[in-house]
């Protein structure tokens, strides 16, 4: 097996509380124990102080003296803790040992696996789980050499997640790689996306927004494609089929002929991008599409997407989406905007 059937624990060593901290401290201080003066200074009753000491006796912070046994001296706590945790260390380097041994065993079926790979078709490979598919990407970006191309829907993206991609397109800029990412206009809003574009833009990585996107996608150097699993999962698949990829690079052309550059709200103006979200919404309502698609293709949360089709709605006087997009026809409300991002574009 590789994995052992129970992963040993490894034992925490007893330690001192607090209480027992500050009586050690007053017996050092004090060079040997006197019950009743440090039960009075430490506002200890006789009970507490009693499992004080025997604790750090059978620690081995406190030691009879050599001449007067019924006296307690303190004991170096360096030697104390070496001989404390040397069991600790021991099954530290155990574990470490056989972490090693699992991952060596694990790397030896790599052969095997590229080997099965080789005998069916490689086109397509569906990875299921979260941790994996980061490491198939990470791994992919490694390997990227010409150009990576991005669709990420959504309008925020986490701290977090920002600052582990950051290391990562750095390293492949560096190399000459040209970077272009879709973003959702939703995205100008949200300041950790904004301060990101920014570091990474000046790095030489290109930026837009559009109202809509098709899904997320990440096609490294025009060969290898990533794009959802159907489903709720976090897991991935891989394409390499040429065709296909050739066809999802050529979709990821046409919205970023068709998106804006990337700059924050503030800088085109807070009012003019909310009214270019309201003619979307707007848009996607008079075409039927309930407020979950309508959030996913805005990148939006469902809530907020509800509040903007709510004072929509309000805001023309509808009581249904079909009147809500009928007036909105009549008020000339579907028709593109000569300030919108996509004109300023000339797309």
């Amino acid at each position: 097996m590789f994995i052992s059937d129970q992963t040993r624990a490894i034992d925490s060593p007893a330690r001192p509380s607090d209480r027992e901290v500050a009586l050690y401290r007053w017996v050092a201080v004090n060079g040997r124990m006197d019950p009743e003066r440090a039960a009075d200074e430490l506002g200890l009753d006789h009970a507490d102080l009693d499992a004080a000491v025997a604790s750090l006796t059978e620690l081995g912070l406190l030691k009879p003296d050599l001449h007067d046994p019924a006296r307690l001296r303190p004991v170096d706590p360096d030697l104390v803790a070496t001989v404390v945790t040397t069991s600790m260390e021991a099954a530290i380097r155990s574990q470490q040992a056989e972490l090693h041994h699992i991952r060596d065993q694990f790397a030896g079926l790599r052969g095997h696996y590229l080997d099965s790979l080789s005998r069916g078709s490689v086109d397509f490979e569906v990875i299921p789980g979260v941790e994996e598919v980061r490491a198939a990407l990470n791994r992919a970006g490694a390997e990227c050499t010409e150009e990576m191309l991005t669709s990420q829907p959504g309008g925020n993206r986490v701290p977090e997640v920002l600052q582990e991609a950051l290391a990562r397109d750095t390293a492949m800029l560096s190399r000459g790689v040209r970077m272009r990412t879709l973003y959702h206009h939703t995205a100008r809003f949200n300041g950790p996306s904004q301060a990101y574009v920014a570091t990474v833009s000046a790095l030489g990585a290109e930026y837009r927004t559009a109202h809509e996107l098709f899904g997320r996608l990440i096609v490294f150097d025009r060969k290898t494609a990533f794009v959802p699993e159907r489903g709720d999962t976090w897991g991935a698949v891989v394409i390499r089929e040429p065709s296909v990829v050739h066809y999802l690079c050529e979709v990821f052309e046409q919205a970023w002929t068709q998106a804006a550059p990337f700059s924050d709200a503030a800088a085109d103006g807070l009012e003019l991008v909310a009214k270019d979200i309201h003619r979307t919404i707007v848009r996607l309502l008079a075409a039927g599409l309930k407020d979950e698609s309508i959030a996913r293709r805005i990148g939006m949360s469902l809530r907020t997407a509800r509040k903007h089709i709510a004072d929509i709605m309000e805001s023309l006087g509808a009581e249904s989406r079909f009147q809500a997009g009928v007036l909105a026809a009549q008020q000339g409300l579907l028709d593109d905007s000569p300030g919108s991002p996509e004109a300023a574009t000339g797309a």
